[in-house]
């Protein structure tokens, strides 16, 4: 694969332009390439019919990283507790566990 191509690939992100909560259907409708509203629509549609579009929109606020970062939510709070677990000593270098 060139470099060019490397760099055009598309990305699932949360976006700022057109978000209204989260970003969420704005980032699937420029991902799909088709008007966030009919996203909207469509949860809307599948929230009052069930409430579906709630849990949709949630997973996918979790888990779509925002434009202007590499990792979502969700790996952010994995590494944390990651981080958090791995002892340390003084000189703050990580010890392999027992």
């Amino acid at each position: 694969m060139s470099e060019y191509q490397e760099h055009n690939v598309k990305k699932l992100r949360r976006t700022e332009k057109g978000r209204i909560v989260a970003g969420v259907c704005s980032g699937i409708g420029q991902y799909v390439g088709i008007d966030a509203n009919m996203i909207r629509i469509a949860l809307a549609i599948a929230t009052l019919f069930g409430g579906l579009g709630v849990g949709v929109y949630a997973i996918g606020w979790l888990l779509m990283p925002d434009e202007h970062s590499d990792t979502s939510i969700v790996q952010d709070l994995i590494s944390k507790q990651q981080n958090r677990s791995t002892p340390t000593d003084w000189s703050g270098e990580h010890k392999p566990q027992p």
